[in-house]
């Protein structure tokens, strides 16, 4: 019996190592807890990757091309701005191209860091997210068919005409002031500007380096000379509500960009390429 004893205490103490070595093995695999994970949007500065939503089809703020590689990249002024602030944050950056309308609910939710994508100061966006300084101006512009240019002189001149926007901008505020106006809402430029040549809109009212932009690369429209006018002229960068270091490290590397004619630069560049 002795022996069967000594026999039973051995074969729990070797049961007893070889779970303990289980258990180290699977810990040293480097499983990490969900919790504890890298790389999540909105960790500020802690975080190794910076993710930026955007709407890929506003030249030349952000648009895409084909790479030499024949893949699809996203190129713009807001992009370059976007990489030097991730460089100054130590991140890596990574994009999500959406729709217009939706980028700040992705920002609210915590599914991007920031939105740049032509976003301009409205005081409704400021109650929802926070807001960097205003880094470009631009003007608006009305587009419409070569051929009816010359009918639209003057806002009044807009009156009561079928008029394309982009959804959730400051060109769908504009184009709700004029009188009479029945709007087109969607979501890409280049759909206004299909509803545009098909005859479905008379004018648009778009962004002018994009309006430019689109006015160089597609047949048969052109820039009038009506003149829309906002007090929201200007683009903002939008970060997550509270989150005051990321809003701080954006208007540091704004604050640089700007001082050292960085953003003029990037503008000049994003512009020639676009048109080609």
């Amino acid at each position: 019996m002795r022996k069967w004893g000594i026999l039973i205490v051995a074969l729990i103490m070797v049961t007893s190592v070889l779970a303990a070595c289980g258990q180290n093995k699977n810990n040293a695999g480097g499983n990490t807890p969900a919790n504890e994970s890298q790389g999540s949007a909105n960790t500020g500065t802690a975080s190794k990757k910076l993710i930026v939503g955007l709407s890929a089809d506003f030249p030349p703020y952000e648009f895409k091309i084909k790479n030499e590689n024949g893949d699809n990249e996203i190129v713009g002024f807001d992009v370059e701005i976007a990489k030097e602030i991730a460089k100054d944050l130590g991140a890596e950056v990574e994009f999500k191209d959406m729709l217009f309308d939706s980028l700040l609910n992705e920002l609210d939710s915590g599914r991007v860091d920031l939105v740049i994508s032509g976003l301009s100061p409205k005081p409704e966006r400021a109650k929802q997210v926070d807001l960097s300084q205003i880094y470009y101006k631009a003007e608006q512009s009305v587009v419409s068919v070569t051929k009816d240019k010359d009918k639209y002189n003057t806002m009044e001149s807009l009156e009561g005409l079928k008029i394309g926007v982009q959804k959730g901008s400051i060109q769908e505020d504009i184009a709700k002031t004029i009188t009479g106006a029945k709007l087109t809402s969607l979501g890409k430029i280049n759909d206004i500007i299909m509803q545009l040549k098909s005859g479905r809109v008379d004018v648009a009212i778009i962004e002018g380096p994009v309006a430019e932009s689109f006015v160089k690369n597609v047949e048969g429209i052109s820039i009038t000379d009506a003149k829309p006018v906002t007090e929201d002229e200007g683009y903002v960068v939008g970060v997550k509500k509270g989150n005051k270091e990321m809003l701080d490290q954006v208007n540091a590397t704004l604050d640089r960009l700007i001082g050292d004619g960085s953003i003029d630069k990037f503008v000049t560049e994003a512009s020639a390429l676009a048109e080609k």
